[in-house]
């Protein structure tokens, strides 16, 4: 008994494209460490709040403490984060994406 040959779907023969594997490079040389500085970044706000008290309570002016402001620094960056992605896909990203869906619609049978 013999295997029958599996036609490869567009998906497929997209996803083998050496366009899109560098599409997947680009995004995650990005994303990945930007995730991981991102989470350092909140979890050393976490554990500054749990284990390092008198240093968050410090007032800097008026009734705002250091916890304030680090907690409104997650905010900032978040928004930073979002801003510089958008700015990134729009370079390296989204011109790639648009080559390999063209790509792909000009080999889509009809």
């Amino acid at each position: 008994m013999t295997a029958g040959r599996h036609e490869p779907s567009v998906y497929e023969r997209i996803e083998a494209e050496e366009n899109f594997q560098e599409l997947r490079r680009r995004f995650r040389s990005w994303a990945f460490p930007m995730t991981a500085a991102f989470l350092a970044w909140y979890l050393l706000y976490v554990v500054l709040s749990g284990w390092a008290r008198d240093f968050m309570g410090v007032k800097l002016f008026g009734n705002v403490n250091v916890a304030l402001v680090l907690g409104l620094l997650q905010f900032v960056s978040t928004f930073w984060i979002a801003w510089a992605y958008s700015r990134y896909a729009g370079r390296r990203l989204d011109p790639l994406a648009e080559e390999i869906r063209h790509g792909a619609e000009r080999k889509e049978p009809a």
